[in-house]
């Protein structure tokens, strides 16, 4: 994976703080986190959007009178990434259209990195992918195989030509 960007000291301090409270540190958390700490008021009332004791997120302080333009935006996209979460009386607010629409887009598309990783691996460069690769060989093997029947039609050819 890539190195994670941060857009402030304080972000990464609270990434780093709020991953450090769990000894499994899964792409759930890592995401989440990773985006409520792209907003001071979200990592301000983390303890409002998140529960720490039972381990998941509080839907019901989405709506809380604290929550910005912004930070509604990193809510949803947090909540989402958590668990697929979205407000069934607002569920267009959850569209990369009303999302993406701030200047947390790059956050945004950091923490759904994190969320899916296995989706973002770049292949190392200089090599080929696993179809590419098979390609190869089959292509090699195709080769060997006509190679190999041109020298046993002159193995053939030498043997039958030289017994008459």
């Amino acid at each position: 994976m890539e190195k994670i960007s941060f857009n402030s000291k304080e972000h990464k301090l609270f990434y780093e703080e709020m991953l450090g409270k769990f000894t499994y540190q899964d792409e759930y958390h890592k995401a989440f986190f990773y985006c409520m700490g792209s907003c001071e008021t979200t990592r301000k009332h983390i303890n409002k959007l998140f529960d720490f004791d039972q381990g998941g997120i509080n839907p019901d302080n989405i709506n809380e009178s604290f929550q910005t333009g912004t930070s509604y935006k990193v809510t949803r996209m947090a909540f989402n990434l958590w668990n697929g979460y979205v407000d069934e009386n607002n569920p267009g607010a959850f569209t990369p259209n009303e999302l993406f629409c701030c200047d947390l887009a790059k956050e945004f598309q950091q923490a759904i990195k994190l969320r899916y990783p296995d989706n973002f691996m770049e292949r190392e460069k200089g090599k080929d992918s696993i179809r590419e690769k098979i390609e190869v060989l089959q292509k090699k093997q195709e080769h060997s195989k006509d190679t190999l029947e041109i020298k046993i039609e002159k193995r053939n050819e030498l043997v039958n030509g030289g017994m008459r």
